[in-house]
Formats: C-alpha cells, sequence, structure tokens
C-alpha cells in the first residue's frame, strides 16, 4: 500500500484563556500555554518552544528511518536542543524577521555502526527533516553535534 504524498493535516485549537490552547489532532490533546511568570498558567510549553520541540521530535523520527535506510540501528537516542530566541517580536517591541537565529541539537546516540553509515544518516536528516527544512529555510542556523557511543 502506497501512502499518500500530499495531505492534508487538520488541528483544532480551543484557546481557553489568553495564554492557554488545547490542541487537537487526531483525537489526541496538547496543551500550549505559557508560563507563570507571562500569565499563564504553565501546564504546557510555551508557543515557541513547542516549535522547538517539534524538531526535536521530528529530528528523532527521520533520524530512525535514515538510520533503517542504511542498516544503522540506534540502541540509544536522546535530543537535547538550545535555541536562542530574539523575544523583541512577542514582546511587541518590534518585528522580527528571524526570531530563532539558532538552534544547537546535541544527539546522543549508542550505535555500532560505523562512521561512513552514521554519515549517511547524518546526511540524510539535514535533507528530510521537514521541520528543520521549515526552520533552516526561515535563515535559522541549525547546529547538530552528534555524540555517538559504542556498545
Amino acid at each position: 500500500v502506497r501512502q499518500k504524498l500530499l495531505v492534508v493535516q487538520r488541528l483544532q485549537g480551543e484557546c481557553l484563556t489568553h495564554t492557554r490552547t488545547e490542541v487537537t489532532v487526531r483525537g489526541v490533546a496538547v496543551t500550549i500555554d505559557e508560563p507563570t511568570e507571562r500569565g499563564g498558567t504553565n501546564l504546557g510549553p510555551a508557543p515557541t518552544e513547542t516549535l522547538v520541540a517539534s524538531l526535536i521530535g521530528c529530528t528523532n523520527v527521520i533520524a530512525h528511518k535514515c538510520a533503517a535506510k542504511h542498516g544503522v540501528r540506534f540502541d540509544k537516542m536522546t535530543i537535547d536542543a538550545e535555541a536562542t530566541f530574539d523575544r523583541r517580536g512577542v514582546v511587541l517591541e518590534e518585528q522580527v524577521d528571524l526570531p530563532f537565529p539558532r538552534i544547537r541539537l546535541t544527539i546522543r546516540v549508542r550505535t555500532d555502526a560505523d562512521a561512513e553509515r552514521l554519515a549517511l544518516v547524518q546526511e540524510d536528516l539535514r535533507r528530510f527533516c521537514p521541520v528543520s527544512a521549515v526552520l533552516r529555510r526561515a535563515g535559522t542556523d541549525i547546529d547538530e553535534v552528534w555524540h555517538v557511543e559504542r556498545p
């Protein structure tokens, strides 16, 4: 069975307060909120944090698909993100064309794959991760730092 290549995603957001939104997709609810110091109830990540979280999640999914394509198995993977966020726009100080100038992803994997096959996975990840593609095309510098542990 061939999957559709162009799909329409449908999400619904219920704006419960001025900071809290319950987003539902495929019957799954996600809370997006602001921290208490910004008037929220801290029941979920902020919208901008959710964007970075999406990059982590997409990196995980696409890296594993690329690994399978190249016969690589990850016994363990963690991904940490450090995003530089220019908040001038969200505080209405001035328009910011590039709110996230830089995101550093620290990707830790345990694998017995050799350096050559792992390099193919890394290259394909940069080519195929859609969240990364959107951010890179917007101008964000995404720095992927890999730490490889051998079993």
